[in-house]
């Protein structure tokens, strides 16, 4: 026969277990859903970057004067 206590204590430790299991299953889908998302991007900042390699200078970088301080 079992105590009050330890039926508690077990019903603790099984809703803990229980609510690791629902983040570790949330987790493993918003991992799934995250890797399409970043190959995506990774796509659009290769295309940006090709399409950059046409345009004379680099974005945000001041082109350099012939004369002033050096």
């Amino acid at each position: 026969m079992t105590s009050h206590v330890d039926e508690q204590v077990a019903a603790q430790i099984a809703a803990a277990k229980n609510k690791r299991q629902q983040r570790r299953q949330q987790r493993a889908e918003l991992d799934a859903a995250r890797i399409p998302g970043l190959a995506s991007r990774h796509d659009a900042k290769m295309r940006r970057w090709a399409t950059e390699d046409d345009e004379p200078g680099f974005p945000g970088v001041a082109e350099e004067s012939d004369g002033g301080d050096a």
